[in-house]
């Protein structure tokens, strides 16, 4: 079995995908998180608003808008925002896992789990 056909799943908390490994044969089906950080953080109440957050922005935009990461953490964090970019970059991640969004960069859609630099967030096409 070739690595592009093992099963995928979406982190719980970050969004990234989660590969099938040997080790969790038994049971995958409880396999919730891709490392022991997201697993020691969990979601938090914070992380449920940044991505209720992103989807109220999307929903007042047009259909063919997108919107930044930064705009989410802004209107959750208030004045102490910056904190905020990386959990809402995982909101980003978690929707896009959940079908509801895309994430792209240069206009272009790309992978979730490999972005580097700045990103914006949209409506499916």
């Amino acid at each position: 079995m070739g690595r592009a056909a093992l099963p995928t799943k979406p982190c719980d908390r970050c969004g990234r995908v989660i590969t099938w490994r040997k080790a969790w044969e038994r049971d995958w089906e409880s396999v919730r998180w891709c490392s022991d950080n997201c697993r020691k953080h969990g979601l938090t109440q914070v992380d449920l608003q940044l991505q209720d957050s992103l989807e109220a922005l999307l929903d007042a935009r047009a259909t063919t808008a997108s919107v930044c990461p930064s705009e989410a953490a802004r209107a959750v964090g208030g004045e102490d925002w910056e904190g905020l970019m990386e959990p809402a970059r995982m909101a980003a991640r978690r929707l896009v896992a959940a079908g509801v969004a895309q994430i792209t960069q240069g206009g272009q859609v790309i992978d979730p789990s490999h972005v580097k630099g700045p990103i914006r967030v949209r409506r499916p096409r």
